[in-house]
């Protein structure tokens, strides 16, 4: 199992390139299945959940077909070309479906095709709960029939989905999603009420339209949709990556650096700009991006809430904390999305963190200094919060389990390095 090696103090210097945001492809690959014409999704990510999510598709039937080969190995830019002629299975199995949570996204277009879907419950870092409630009472609310038999969701709609208003109790990426593809091929219209408005959201809503959807709304709470007979093939390029971004402004704050982050967005970073100016970070956009670095000195402790968008999102929330662990005075980071999100913390305390959590919110006091140590990843965004450690440590970092950190982030060594990291992938059998 591969681990990274990490040698701590060298300043991030250079330019860092935004890969597309693998939170918006995930469920615009699922899309394709929603139409038998050919879906061709560029600036494709090339990650572990890409393939995960490809390899779902195709047992269902989806040709795909990948162009973008980059130099030296790898992939940069990605394009994608996704085809459901026919779909051949509409089961989506246990062995695929554990590995990641977002494959419960095929549920929505397959019954909205298909008429019908099995699909396992799903897996993915144990970060909380997340249970599929919201997805199941909306598709029950658009007419279909579901029913959990051994692990598997089983939903069927024999005489097609209807639109109807579905109401959310509590704002949810996955099921805002899910249904908004499932509503694209409903008869008559379909409200959704407290929808989530990420970026992603908006970004599928502009690909579903491009293949024929008729939506309104996308990026608001409410989220018209009226139903088409079909859908047709199209071309869309997906959004640069938010959190990539995020990550990268505090890789840059926690080393004293100063980086410009090609394709870097910051509309769709504004939130954390706006938390990590106070702290003493300088963020600027440029023409190809956005500039980060220190203001002057050392950072200055931030208290900060996770909220859905457009308040500061949760996949920053570890990062943020080992951001926080090296500035002056104390920092409190409350998690309000997912109720067991602090697992980084006793591996950060390994470092010499002095982080105190109390429930939901944990009190972070600077120190003066991170010491290397061996840590091990809990889950995707906690492992990049320790690779942030590692730049900032005295001596030698491990990290072990990196195959989180290759669920959500590409050739995250690789652009480190380029920028004067030394960083290192040790490769083992």
């Amino acid at each position: 199992m591969d681990k990274i090696r990490i040698r701590g103090g060298r300043p991030l210097h250079g330019q860092i390139p935004i890969s597309g945001a693998k939170n918006a492809t995930l469920p615009l690959m699922a899309a394709s299945l929603l139409t038998d014409g050919t879906l061709t999704l560029s600036n494709v990510p090339h990650l572990a959940d890409i393939a995960t999510m490809a390899s779902l598709l195709a047992q269902h039937g989806v040709s795909v077909g990948i162009d973008g080969a980059a130099p030296g190995g790898g992939h940069t830019g990605r394009v994608m070309a996704l085809q459901a002629g026919t779909i051949t299975s509409t089961t989506a199995p246990y062995d695929l479906v554990r590995k990641m949570r977002a494959s419960v996204l095929v549920l929505g277009p397959l019954v909205a095709r298909e008429g019908r879907a099995r699909v396992s419950l799903p897996g993915g870092c144990a970060i909380g709960t997340r249970p599929v409630d919201l997805h199941l009472k909306g598709l029950e609310r658009l007419g279909a029939k579901v029913e959990l038999t051994a692990g598997y969701i089983e939903a069927s709609a024999p005489g097609g989905l209807v639109g109807a208003e579905i109401v959310f109790p509590f704002v949810s990426v996955g099921a805002t999603e899910n249904l908004l593809m499932a509503a694209t091929l409903a008869r008559g219209e379909t409200v959704l009420l407290n929808a989530a408005r990420e970026p992603e959201i908006v970004d599928l809503a502009e690909c579903l339209s491009a293949m024929g959807a008729d939506i309104e709304g996308a990026g608001t709470d409410r989220i018209r949709i009226r139903g088409k007979d079909r859908l047709h093939g199209a071309a869309h390029t997906v959004i640069s990556d938010r959190i990539e971004t995020g990550t990268y402004m505090m890789a840059v704050a926690i080393t004293d650096g100063d980086v410009e982050l090609i394709g870097g967005r910051l509309d769709l970073v504004r939130s954390v700009a706006d938390a990590l100016t106070p702290a003493g970070l300088t963020v600027e956009e440029t023409a190809r991006g956005i500039r980060v670095r220190r203001a002057n000195g050392r950072l200055t402790g931030i208290d900060v809430m996770t909220e859905p968008y457009p308040g500061f999102p949760t996949d920053l929330q570890a990062q943020l904390m080992a951001l926080m662990s090296t500035a002056g005075g104390a920092a409190m980071i409350t998690e309000t999305i997912f109720e067991n999100r602090f697992m980084h913390v006793p591996e950060l305390t390994r470092m010499g963190a002095n982080i105190n959590v109390h429930h939901a919110s944990a009190l972070v006091r600077g120190v003066p200094r991170l010491t290397g140590a061996p840590v091990m990843a809990t889950d995707l965004r906690a492992s990049v919060s320790l690779v942030l450690a590692g730049l900032a440590a005295e001596g030698d970092t491990i990290l072990s389990r990196v195959y989180h950190l290759d669920r959500g982030y590409e050739r995250v060594e690789e652009k480190l390095a380029a920028c004067g990291a030394e960083v290192e992938r040790i490769r083992e059998s």
